[in-house]
């Protein structure tokens, strides 16, 4: 993957959530490179540092932020101490797996408000700033498990949708005044922790009989939030390796 820097988003500032690892680690690094002063958020203080040192020794600027995305009143506080931002990478969730008839319903209850409430908040916090300076780019990481059927996902497909729908209001609601907003769906990806058997299993169903590195999905983001995609909103960008086309 490129580590190419540019000045794309220079003085600009942009807040990746679950950025300490896995995507939004990939993310950070690529908006750094960018020219984006980078607030890594995360929960574990020293994966967080980790990153920031490795953006600041790659010529970047970054600081970590923590704050727990299950929890709306500090993702409010979140969005206090970070202050206004160019650029919102909303990234941050997890994903559970299993029957329908057998899920935990704590567990859903967990994931919607990790993965669906945290970006509705921040992008209430976030985007009206931006709207009144008339820019700003916020990405959403939804999924291809928002949009293909996939036995035991019922429940995490349901919170991707949900983001993709979210993007589309949104959208609606602040590019007029400038905000662009747009979402990616990623397919399989192998990230720390990662089941590798089900995402190669997974990768073998695309197009390309692989499944991503999440520098590959951080490439996208990056052009999504640089003035490269300045006629870019309201989109929901396919990184699957072709699988949602079959």
């Amino acid at each position: 993957m490129s580590t190419m820097q540019s000045n794309d988003l220079k003085g600009q500032t942009a807040l990746v959530t679950g950025a300490t690892s896995g995507i939004g680690k990939a993310v950070a690094s690529r908006l750094g490179l960018d020219g984006a002063e980078v607030i890594v958020h995360g929960r574990d203080a020293e994966r967080g540092s980790k990153v920031v040192d490795a953006i600041t020794a790659a010529g970047g600027s970054a600081r970590f932020e923590a704050a727990d995305l299950s929890d709306a009143e500090d993702v409010r506080r979140l969005a206090q101490v970070v202050g206004d931002v160019d650029v919102l990478v909303n990234n941050g969730g997890f994903s559970a797996w299993g029957p329908t008839g057998d899920f935990d319903i704590d567990k859903f209850d967990a994931m919607f408000a990790t993965n669906v409430r945290a970006p509705f908040v921040l992008v209430g916090a976030f985007a009206p700033g931006m709207a009144a300076r008339g820019k700003g780019s916020i990405i959403n990481m939804s999924s291809m498990a928002g949009q293909v059927g996939l036995v035991g996902g019922a429940a995490y497909g349901a919170t991707k949708a949900s983001l993709a729908s979210m993007t589309r209001a949104w959208a609606a609601e602040y590019s007029p005044s400038g905000v662009r907003v747009n979402a990616i769906a990623p397919g399989p990806v192998y990230t720390e922790g990662s089941q590798d058997d089900l995402i190669t299993g997974l990768g073998a169903t695309t197009l390309v009989d692989r499944a991503a590195k999440p520098e590959e999905i951080a490439e996208v983001i990056g052009f999504l939030a640089s003035p490269r995609a300045s006629y870019v909103t309201g989109a929901l960008v396919a990184a699957d390796g072709g699988r949602t086309a079959i």
